[in-house]
């Protein structure tokens, strides 16, 4: 008895000094991420210069909103390429500019809705600097991007990060503290694409390499939680830290201590798309165990993360997460895109005076073309949509180069389909018909505000830029009669140049020359045959003026030859400014196509099966070797060229 009274003493002792262990405290927060908008500010596609019900952020503020109150705690952040990208865009830039004290329209719809946060895009950079930075100062959230420097490579141009003091409710209701990091990361190359306004103002770092290092900072400053709000493609596994990537999202994940990463920048979706990556999880929405999103462009996507929060003595910590998109629209079994969601009415009240402007703007009509402009068979036959940008660019060159030393080479001009169906729909081509030619017709036909550049290139530099075009094509087994598919859609149809000036055909049974990174992966193999200047085989040492845009002279497509070296000539003037002058000051001009290219005979009856809208029915009589072949997926029809 006394053994166990002493025993039962010790007991009693112990439980009294031994100190209680402080309650776990589990909480949720659901992360809410918009990207790549464009200017997208309502459900209307002001091309077409109608309602469009698969695009807006007037339709995205609905999900937000629903979203918000499902969830106790939420942020809201946007991943770039606010400001450019529709004639609205253009309007505020170019045409009624932006003073101190105004508000972008972005911003005001954004500020309405309540953003928490926004990294920038590369497309924040295609009005200049001054712009951009007018237009952040009415967005009422901070506006963040970490690999941005001043010229000396170690002042941030922009902030950095911020830290977000918040408060969340636990499972039980009460409200505790909490410090999130989002962290800005913008692609490097828009000193490339934007050299014209950039150039000597600001340098860029890699993204992988400048999270790394800002990762620890924001912790050491007490930051809970981390967020990478990455103006970056997913990529693939193969991006390594310093490799200065474009898409580095998948790398973004392996960068230790960060709990969320928000990619944009390649117009896709994920969970949804890159399902077969290393290291994907699509039912999670995880990369490398990791929430990670990409909620496609123009509003068609919320992104929405779901983090499990855990609080202990030591902090808080993430136990679990997932990611998600949700859609404004869907396809039904008509393959007809339906509407999820309305509109938001207070921002459509908000924008409609802006919109109503931009209405007035797009519907001025500035000539007259005499022939129909579409692009439904851009990637399969010479096409009026880029021959008239290319005929505006030969013109304006002539003048430029006037008086200098360049003036008695020869022009070429490269200019590619913006609009050709793929990510964009079975609507997304041009389509104008004869007559009066309106600006919002020259957006349609030029989509982005690049500006003219021109190279000098010799007979054999063309030749090389052909052949990276000629990657927007699948190699064709030419002993095979049943259709078969030539278009490889994962190479840009902004990167398909044609260059006009010089006769050619492609060779699609041969591999392709380069990769679409521009890597040379089949050294024997050449698909440009017959390349000939005024009707003679093209002279390899002879040198060529080629009037292009910026993007493209400054590397942007990784071409052979383009680095931004040879450029001769930086225009301040907008292509599709240039198209628009060419149109007014010939009062009408003729679009149709001069067919200066064409696919090689294959030898043997074959069917080069590609897709398009359904509308291009309507146009098959332009080439007798075009037939419909049926349905396509996703609203598209299905066609077939036929070669021998």
């Amino acid at each position: 008895m006394r053994t166990r009274s002493l025993v039962g003493l010790f007991l009693a002792g112990s439980l009294l000094t031994t100190p209680v262990l402080a309650q776990q405290v589990t909480a949720k927060l659901r992360l809410l991420q918009t990207t790549d908008l464009h200017t997208s500010l309502l459900n209307y596609d002001y091309y077409r210069d109608a309602e469009d019900n698969t695009v807006g952020l007037s339709k995205v503020a609905t999900l937000i909103r629903q979203a918000r109150t499902e969830a106790p705690n939420s942020l809201l952040i946007d991943n770039g390429d606010l400001l450019q990208g529709n004639p609205l865009g253009d309007y505020i830039a170019k045409v009624k500019g932006l003073k101190d004290g105004d508000t972008h329209p972005m911003y005001m719809a954004m500020n309405l809705i309540g953003y928490d946060a926004a990294s920038l895009g590369n497309h924040e950079f295609n009005f200049g600097l001054p712009f951009l930075d007018t237009a952040l100062k009415g967005a009422k959230f901070p506006s963040v991007s970490a690999n941005i420097f001043e010229t000396d490579g170690n002042t941030h141009r922009f902030k950095p990060y911020v830290i977000l003091d918040r408060t969340v409710k636990d499972t039980g209701g009460k409200e505790h503290p909490i410090k999130i990091a989002v962290i800005g990361l913008t692609t490097p190359q828009i000193v490339q694409w934007d050299k014209a306004h950039l150039d000597g103002k600001i340098v860029t770092k890699d993204i992988v390499a400048t999270a790394e290092a800002i990762v620890p900072e924001v912790k050491a400053k007490g930051a809970d939680l981390i967020i990478l709000a990455a103006h970056t493609g997913i990529g693939t596994d193969q991006v390594k830290s310093g490799d200065m990537a474009e898409n580095a999202g998948w790398a973004l994940t392996k960068v230790p201590g960060i709990h969320a990463v928000l990619t944009g920048h390649q117009h896709l979706t994920f969970p949804g798309q890159f399902k077969d990556l290393a290291g994907a999880d699509a039912a999670k929405g995880t990369i490398n165990g990791v929430p990670i999103a990409m909620p496609g462009f123009w509003g068609s996507h919320l992104g929405v993360f779901d983090l499990e929060l855990t609080k202990t003595d030591g902090g808080w910590s993430v136990t679990s997460g997932t990611s998600s998109i949700r859609p404004i629209y869907k396809l039904d079994e008509n393959r007809k895109r339906v509407p999820l969601v309305d509109n938001q009415p207070d921002i459509v009240a908000a924008v409609t005076p802006v919109h109503e402007e931009v209405l007035k703007y797009i519907r001025a009509p500035f000539g007259k073309v005499a022939a129909p402009i579409y692009s439904y068979f851009a990637l399969v036959q010479d096409d009026p949509s880029v021959q008239i940008v290319s005929d505006a660019q030969v013109w304006y060159a002539q003048k430029a180069l006037k008086g200098t030393k360049y003036e008695n080479l020869p022009i070429l001009s490269a200019a590619a389909p913006f609009k050709a169906g793929g990510r964009g729909g079975p609507d997304y081509y041009t389509d104008v018909p004869a007559g009066e030619i309106a600006i919002k017709n020259a957006a349609d036909l030029y989509l982005y505000p690049n500006t003219v550049q021109m190279v000098t290139l010799t007979g054999a530099g063309v030749r090389e830029w052909l052949e990276m075009s000629a990657g927007q094509f699948k190699q064709i087994d030419p002993n095979k009669s049943d259709p078969q598919d030539l278009v490889d859609t994962s190479f840009p149809t902004f990167n398909f140049d044609i260059i006009d000036g010089v006769t050619y055909e492609v060779d699609v049974t041969q591999p392709k020359r380069y990769d679409n990174d521009g890597k040379l992966v089949a050294p024997d193999a050449r698909r440009i045959k017959n390349l000939a200047f005024q009707g003679k085989p093209i002279d390899d040492k002879q040198d060529f003026v080629i009037v292009t845009n910026n993007y493209r002279a400054s590397g942007g497509g990784k071409f052979p030859g383009l680095d931004g070296k040879n450029i001769i000539l930086q225009a301040p003037d907008e292509n599709r400014q240039a198209l628009i002058d060419f149109i007014t000051e010939q009062k009408s001009v003729n679009p149709s196509a001069d067919k200066n290219w064409r696919f090689a005979k294959t030898g043997k009856p074959v069917t080069l099966a590609f897709e398009s809208g359904a509308k291009a029915e309507a146009f098959l009589a332009s080439n007798p070797a075009l037939t419909k072949l049926g349905d396509g997926q996703n609203g598209f029809v299905r066609y077939g060229l036929k070669l021998d």
